[in-house]
This record gives C-alpha cells, structure tokens and sequence, in this order.
C-alpha cells in the first residue's frame, strides 16, 4: 500500500479539469429552483389578475368609446370605465414587482451561503470562486429578466385603453404613457428594472453576508434609486420642448410651467384665486365658484399674461424606454462585476 506524497497530490490536482458549466448551471438549478418557483408562481398569480383585470377594462372602454356621448346610458359606461381597477391605474403598486424580485430573490442568493458557511465547501468541489458566482448571478439574472420582459407585454396590453384617444370624455389624459407611475412598467423599462433590482440584492447580499439585512437594503436601495429616477433623471434624458401654447396635448408629461407679464416672470404653476377673481370676476364658474380651467387661460391672456410651459410629448416614449433600459443594464453588469470581484478579493 503506497501513499502519494505532497508533490504528487499538487500536481495531481493541478492536472484535474475544473468542473464543466453546463454542470454548473444544473447545480445552480437543484439550489434554487425553489425560489424559482416562488417568482414563477407570483408573476403567474400575478399575470392571471391583471389579464381578468384587463379583460374588463377593455369591455368598459369599448362600450363607453362605442357610445353616443349625449346619451345619459353613456355617462354611465363613462363613470364606469374612469371607476374601474383604481387599484392598478396609478400603477404604483405593479412598481413594487421588481423590488421584491430583488429582495427574495436577488439578496439571498450569495447571501444565504455566506451567512451559514457553505461556501467553502462549495469552493473545494472544483468550482472556484468566481465561477461559482457567475454560475449563480448570470443565469437568474437572465431568467428573472426574461419573465419580466414577457409580463410587461401584459402589462403594456392592460393600459392600453387609458392611451387611446377616441373618446375625450373618457380620464385618458390621466394617464401619460411617461408618467412616473406607468412608465417603468411597459417597454424594456420593467425588465430592465427588474435585472436591476437583482443586482442589487445580489450585491447587498455579498456586501452584508447576512440574510436578512441584505432583504431591507435592497428595498432601500431600489426604491432610492427608482425615486431618482423617476422624479429627476427621467426629465432630462432629452432636453424638454419649451412652448407658450396653452394647449399642450393631454398625453405630454408636464415639468414645469410658469407666467410671465411684461416679459418678467410673474407666478409659477396655477394662476393664484386672488388674481383669477379680480381680472376674471365674469369667467364662467365650476363647482367652487372659481373660474374654469378653459376659460381662464384666455382672460389672463388678455391682460398680458402669457404661460410657458416645459414638458416632454409622448412621442418620446420609446426613445426614453431605449435610455432607460441601457443605463439600467450597464448599471446590472457593472454591479455584477463588483459582486464577482468582491467574492474574489474579499471573502475569506
């Protein structure tokens, strides 16, 4: 019986072929198909809700659009189109999708594994330690995207009714294909959004170690991001047209609008009742005695006021979709990468 000795077992070892990936990507299926599941299962619960949803929104609008508008049953087809699915119409809700995704998906991933001590053992199984990540962050990461990517269409087929423009009656001028609320919902946005989110958790989780903690900073962080997004950097992906039309379509998301009187800025944003109520006093009343929002625009005009206003149109949709989802993909790579160098460099 003989006993290899230690140059022969490194170079031995040294000579053993590291494991294959498509060997890999099977285990990281057997670790995680459960959270698979769970994210299959709540995108299924929740796509089977928005199309029973959207089946009956699209029944409203086609009878309210299809509709005499002087008929008093249309009034009531209209009421009951602009009622309907509040729930999901500001879209704020649906926002939260891709921050839990990142949670319970995204955060646990390395985190999980780090926190009870199983990634040594994984490390002496032939695996190495990036390949390891990799073999864990790349192939949910797609999967998590592309279910995203195909509920967005779901998503996109839902609102539809609030873009159309058959019907001025109807609230559609509401809903702005680049409001804050719809917007990272349709298009590349959402997936994006979504691939995000998990680089995050996936990052937190590597940064943090502990489960739990790594949950609650991905929310943080996602939904700091997806505020500054929202209210800030979105604005300016182009530079916003500026007009003195007070008639500016219904679907342009509005920035900012102001007076001016003279040629000097006068007031920013509504007109103050003070002023309406002593250059407007015979304006056509609405409910609370003030002058009608068609009505006042021309009075104050007639006194020298003029209104300016900066907003981007709706035709902006898809070029901002294409802006979007490219700085949110570099932003998943990059964070992916550090996650990888991370493990590299500073797991011990």
């Amino acid at each position: 019986m003989t006993a290899l000795t230690e140059p022969a077992r490194l170079k031995e070892n040294a000579n053993l072929r590291p494991v294959p990936w498509r060997r890999m990507a099977w285990v990281t299926w057997r670790q995680h198909r459960i959270a698979l599941a769970g994210v299959a299962a709540f995108l299924g619960a929740l796509a089977v809700y928005v199309w029973i949803a959207g089946l009956q929104l699209h029944h409203a609008h086609a009878a309210a659009t299809a509709c005499h508008p002087a008929s008093p049953a249309c009034a009531d087809l209209i009421t009951n189109f602009n009622n309907m699915n509040n729930f999901l119409v500001g879209g704020y809700v649906l926002q939260a999708v891709p921050a839990l995704i990142g949670a319970f998906a995204g955060a646990p991933l390395l985190a999980r594994e780090l926190e009870i001590g199983t990634f040594r053992y994984a490390w002496t199984q032939g695996f190495g330690r990036w390949r390891w990540t990799l073999a864990k962050l790349v192939p949910l990461a797609v999967v998590v995207a592309a279910a995203a990517a195909a509920i967005s269409v779901l998503f996109s087929w839902y609102y539809q009714p609030y873009f159309a423009t058959g019907n001025q009656a109807l609230s559609l001028s509401e809903a702005p294909p680049l409001a804050a609320g719809l917007f990272g919902l349709r298009g590349v946005a959402f997936a994006a959004w979504t691939l995000a989110a998990f680089a995050i958790g996936a990052l937190a989780g590597m940064l943090i170690r502990r489960v739990v903690p790594a949950i609650v900073a991905t929310l943080a962080a996602y939904t700091g991001l997806a505020l500054v997004a929202g209210n800030f950097l979105r604005q300016h992906y182009l530079t916003p047209p500026l007009t003195s039309n007070p008639n500016v379509p219904g679907s342009a998301l509005v920035l900012s609008q102001w007076w001016t009187h003279g040629g000097r800025f006068a007031f920013a944003g509504q007109p103050p009742n003070d002023l309406l109520m002593r250059l407007c006093p015979n304006a056509p009343a609405g409910v609370l005695g003030k002058p009608l929002h068609q009505t006042f625009f021309q009075c104050l005009a007639q006194h020298g006021y003029r209104t300016w206003t900066s907003y981007q149109p709706a035709s902006r949709f898809w070029p901002f979709q294409w802006i979007e989802g490219g700085w949110l993909l570099a932003l998943s790579v990059l964070l992916i990468a550090v996650t990888v160098w991370l493990v590299r460099r500073r797991v011990a």
